[in-house]
């Protein structure tokens, strides 16, 4: 079938459809959403064709939707939808906040290569934090691949062209992206590492991050400890992110849009209203502007805090 020009079949397995394609010569340039893939486009002597299983779905916005803030407490779970490049992606923000917020707890089951492709993203912000186990990727203009390890982050600034290389047995990453709905697009021309070292390269009005946890001193926060990784200044003032520790924490409001925390390992209660415990691998959001704090904390317990100020624009 023809629509506005451009072949679409509509699909029971949109992986399938894609080898089917590519057998006839088509290659992938674009797919989404990454954590449950229901589009592709693809690029072929015959012009383009666009693959669904979710024929109407929404398609990425050239816009941010606003944000719609709200109080969310996503416990711990083993589900997990199969999403892009055999990753299995953990929905921890289920509203996503009016569209505009996405955060997934991702594993990559069984390690070794992963079946990944140079590619980027239309994007406001994106992170990447590791929670357990390892992970070899490559950015354009940051040098060789590196490995992250547990509580390893890496900051992926608009457009900026990556690729996972392989991991461990057991790879778990949280990441954190605006807008919630957003295209993956590949990038067939450029061979990564890039020739060309650009640590300081501006992309959008930010610059790749990594921080790597155990080069990181612990400083006082809020009555117990973080490790800074640098965000606020690699985004321009866009973003601030942290490891915390500690058996009790007070955080001050914060009065842009997401306030985000996952836990990493141990517990605590989190305390917003009433105290709530909250253990490994759940993940919460706070309404912007309003006080809270962690108490009762485990000598193992670790958050991961991001917060976001407002968003509006993405590139």
């Amino acid at each position: 079938m023809e629509v506005g020009g451009q072949l679409e079949r509509v699909c029971a397995d949109l992986n399938a459809a894609i080898e089917q394609a590519e057998a006839e010569g088509y290659r992938l340039e674009i797919i989404y959403p990454a954590d449950d893939p229901h589009d592709a486009i693809l690029s072929g002597t015959g012009g383009t064709l666009r693959l669904t299983t979710k024929p109407g779905a929404p398609r990425p916005a050239s816009e941010l939707p606003p944000f719609v803030p709200e109080f969310v407490l996503t416990r711990a779970s083993e589900d997990g939808a199969a999403g892009r490049a055999g990753m299995l992606y953990r929905d921890l923000i289920p509203s996503r906040l009016g569209g505009h917020t996405i955060a997934s707890h991702i594993t990559i089951p069984g390690g070794g290569p992963v079946n990944d492709w140079v590619h980027y993203h239309r994007i406001g912000f994106q992170m990447i934090a590791v929670r357990s186990g390892w992970v070899r990727v490559v950015y354009e203009g940051q040098g060789e691949p590196f490995v992250m390890r547990s509580g390893d982050i890496v900051l992926q600034p608009p457009g900026i062209r990556h690729r996972v290389l392989d991991s461990g047995d057991d790879l778990q990453v949280v990441e954190i992206g605006a807008p919630a709905l957003h295209a993956t697009f590949a990038d067939h021309e450029m061979a990564l590492p890039t020739e060309t070292v650009e640590r300081a390269r501006d992309y959008g009005g930010q610059r790749f991050l990594r921080h790597i946890a155990a080069d990181t001193d612990w400083t006082p926060f809020g009555g117990g400890e973080a490790q800074e990784t640098g965000m606020m200044e690699a985004t321009g003032g866009l973003a601030d992110v942290r490891i915390m520790r500690g058996t009790a924490i007070d955080v001050p409001p914060h009065e842009g849009e997401l306030v985000f925390g996952f836990v990493l390992s141990g517990s605590a209660r989190l305390v917003w209203g009433q105290a709530t415990p909250i253990g490994p691998a759940d993940a919460f959001v706070i309404p912007p502007g309003e006080r809270w704090s962690l108490t009762g904390g485990s000598a193992d317990f670790r958050l991961l805090h991001a917060t976001t100020a407002k968003l509006r624009q993405f590139a």
